[in-house]
């Protein structure tokens, strides 16, 4: 690992920091450096997220590492990464649409056509476009080439027929990128198209997956003759498979070294907790607890030598490899970790009021609870860990990329049809 910031990367660190102090709200720089988040009230937090994404946009932020004549700033590998730092030192927004700018966007840089990339980048890069996923479908989760949506070309347009599960936010979205079956005859990874549909049209049905505090983020989407323009293939027929396979690097791999600081974060409010009720004189709670902090630094090292063989332009397979262990090894370590969470509070972990309102454990708030099944952020966050295994690739498919391609095992034995 060979990794330095070089004087110029530094200046525009500097750059992004006051830019970023004279933008957020005052006091929330100040708090960030505290350890904190800045206190608002729900007006003023609806508020800010409603007009965050224009500064952002404003200030060229989002999807500043693409091509300036798509949109983008342009940014170098090393600006990208000091810019994500920055944001991620003060817990601030990055993203618009995260589906949008983050996954569907840089696979349409990738494998797109010009007459896509002026459709759809712009719309991405100003918000005013918002995207699902739609991979996963019933019977095809982790073997998600086995998918059974169809799509079949009627002249100049798809028309598409089939059932997605686990929609992040189909309810919100305008359009879907879209993994389907567009030749049966084909072996299973040889005969899927990338589709991008539009969701606002007869023949598109969504309906929320209730979960148990009452929210409904996931979603189940019907398409029923469901139509798309012929040209909005992305990457040509029949080869999403392996454009699908660039969307799922892009979710993999894009915290790789600023994924861990949440971590830490956690990890304090653990130790914290630990100490105030006297566990972490517990000699199994004390060695858990150095267990993921060493994880922890794993994380972060990993994070570090993933970036510093991007930058020298690595082909090395293990280096490669990296995106699928380190996906697989944060994911387990944050499900044990949650366990711990709870462990140190014992009993009390249950009560709804158990920790900070907000703000501590990263992505949760007590709102986020529905009457009747109210959860404190500290039992939202260990829910959520329990589903970090699964989406991006479950850790069972992860195993098996490491043990196929990296390792050069057999591939596992398929049942008997």
């Amino acid at each position: 690992m060979d990794l330095s910031y070089t004087p110029e990367a530094e200046l525009f660190r500097s750059e992004i920091r006051d830019w970023l102090e004279a933008n957020l709200p005052a006091g929330w720089c100040a708090a960030s450096a505290e350890g904190q988040s800045l206190e608002m009230t729900p007006d003023e937090r609806k508020a800010f997220n409603a007009g965050w994404p224009a500064k952002l946009f404003a200030g060229g932020w989002i999807c500043a590492t693409w091509p300036k004549e798509y949109g983008g700033k342009g940014l170098s590998t090393m600006e990208g990464v000091v810019l994500a730092e920055e944001f991620a030192r003060v817990k601030a927004p990055l993203r618009a649409d995260f589906f949008g700018d983050t996954l569907v966007g840089p696979t349409i840089l990738q494998w797109g056509t010009e007459e896509q990339k002026k459709e759809f980048l712009p719309k991405i890069l100003n918000g005013t476009m918002r995207w699902c996923q739609g991979f996963s479908e019933p019977n095809s989760g982790s073997d998600l080439a086995s998918l059974k949506t169809t799509a079949v070309l009627d002249g100049d347009e798809w028309v598409i027929n089939g059932q997605k599960v686990w929609t992040t936010g189909g309810h919100h979205a305008d359009y879907c990128f879209l993994l389907t079956r567009t030749d049966p005859d084909s072996p299973k990874h040889k005969g899927i198209s990338y589709l991008l549909v539009p969701m606002h049209q007869e023949g598109v049905e969504v309906r929320g997956i209730t979960q148990p505090d009452g929210t409904a983020e996931f979603c189940e989407v019907f398409f029923t003759d469901a139509r798309c323009p012929r040209d909005n293939v992305v990457g040509g027929v029949n080869n999403g498979w392996k454009v699908a396979n660039s969307t799922l690097a892009f979710e993999r791999g894009m915290s790789a070294t600023t994924g861990y600081r949440r971590f830490e974060e956690e990890y304090k409010l653990m130790l914290a907790d630990a100490t105030d009720n006297g566990a972490v004189h517990e000699p199994l709670i004390r060695q858990r607890l150095m267990e993921y902090y060493t994880k922890i630094q794993l994380l972060r090292i990993n994070g570090l030598r993933s970036l510093s063989a991007t930058l020298a332009g690595s082909k090395d397979l293990g280096v490669a490899a990296l995106g699928a262990t380190n996906k697989m090894f944060w994911t387990e370590m944050h499900k044990a970790a949650m366990e711990l969470a709870l462990d140190i509070k014992g009993a009390s972990s249950m009560l709804v009021d158990t920790g900070a309102a907000g703000g501590s454990w990263p992505g949760t708030s007590r709102d986020k609870g529905r009457e009747g099944y109210p959860v404190s952020p500290m039992m939202s966050a260990f829910f959520f860990s329990r589903s970090e295994t699964i989406w991006g690739g479950t850790s069972q498919i992860q195993r098996n990329i490491v043990g196929e391609r990296v390792l050069g095992l057999p591939k596992e034995p398929q049942p008997a049809q």
